[in-house]
């Protein structure tokens, strides 16, 4: 950049900024400035996700408004601060959405997922719904910023951070070899749940929605060992049927609703785990549980809370490899300008995936 007097305009970008509930704007800002400790990219690819629509909906409480949305991020690197090493322009890079501080009790002990003071892209610092963004140094501090292995595109890239809460979650349950897996919400969460415990060796995947449709549609894609609609059958029984009356060893519930995780306690077989992915509605949170069940049978309810830089490596790595792939996941690909049709196609479940390329 040549020198600028102190008239000369910035150059301004395009952003989507959220003001209050139902008020997401779309528009132009000055091109931001990285410190000397920060990396300016050019944002190509961040995808949208079930989250954005609640933030739409509700606002969050960890944003203050004006903020910039969107946090599955790619892209390139367009400017390295004088502090920063290790990166040069061009350099085709990934985002981590979940930022963890790296020194807290919990980091300290390699639960980075559960960092007491965690901020996240979008909420605390502008996100990627931009032309171009700062990745701040809390990101780099903990290598959040990840390079993009060879041959794979922006879009794809920008998937490996839904990608990496599902690693995280089916690590924490416990999904291996010759498991039997139930999968509620046939969403992009949901498929890629799918794929995600075929490739840790999984015998069979099940997947169960309500919505006959948003069924269809991913089972197309993923082609579980069973599609099951919950609207057109007792899917416990179902399941039970499935399995000659013994359960399956994991229940994922990738959907917003109590009675998800209350009828996954019935599926599961001895000794099984509940995923509980999916978080629950603010005013609805509490589920009743049969605790003679989780005793005698030996259950176990697990959670799970996004991804650690690590998780977001791996993720990378494993849809470079081949291993999970989530090319055919992203359905629809909109410009930054049709940012509120992006978010409308998600709460309608009408795409797998949509992903904005400013």
């Amino acid at each position: 950049h040549h020198r600028r007097s102190g008239f000369e305009r910035k150059p301004r970008m395009k952003v989507a900024r959220f003001y209050a509930p139902g008020d997401v704007r779309l528009e132009d800002m000055d091109e931001p400035t990285p410190g000397a400790d920060e990396v300016k990219i050019r944002v190509r690819n961040c995808s949208t996700c079930g989250t954005d629509v609640k933030i739409f909906n509700n606002g969050h409480p960890n944003m203050t408004p004006p903020q910039v949305m969107g946090h599955e991020i790619a892209g390139e690197v367009v400017e390295v601060g004088s502090d920063v090493s290790g990166w040069s322009v061009g350099d085709g890079v990934q985002v981590i959405a979940a930022i963890p501080d790296g020194t807290c009790e919990e980091c300290r002990r390699g639960r980075l997922t559960v960092c007491t003071n965690q901020t996240s892209m979008g909420y605390q610092y502008p996100g990627g719904f931009a032309e171009y963004m700062i990745v701040p140094r809390a990101v780099l501090a903990v290598d959040g910023l990840n390079r993009i292995p060879a041959g794979l595109s922006f879009a794809e890239a920008s998937v490996a951070e839904p990608f990496a809460c599902v690693l995280n979650g089916q690590e924490l349950a416990g999904v291996g070899d010759g498991d039997d897996v139930v999968v509620v919400g046939a969403g992009p969460i949901g498929c890629l749940h799918v794929r995600m415990a075929r490739a840790r060796g999984a015998k069979r995947v099940f997947l169960i929605d309500l919505n006959r449709g948003r069924l269809d549609m991913s089972a197309g894609a993923v082609h579980p060992d069973a599609a099951i609609c919950g609207a057109e059958v007792d899917t416990i029984d179902e399941v039970r049927k499935l399995t000659d009356g013994r359960g399956v060893d994991v229940v994922i519930t990738a959907a917003a609703a109590g009675k998800t995780q209350e009828d996954g306690l019935q599926m599961l077989a001895r000794g099984g785990r509940l995923s509980a992915f999916g978080g629950l509605p603010k005013d609805k949170p509490n589920i009743t549980v049969d605790a003679n069940l989780v005793h005698y049978r030996e259950l176990t309810i697990v959670g799970a809370n996004g991804s650690s830089p690590d998780h977001n490596k791996r993720a990378l790595a494993m849809i470079a490899s081949g291993e999970v792939p989530v090319n055919d996941l992203i359905t629809v690909r909109l410009p930054l300008e049709r940012v509120h049709d992006a978010i409308d196609t998600v709460a309608k479940g009408a795409a797998i995936k949509v992903t904005i390329e400013p």
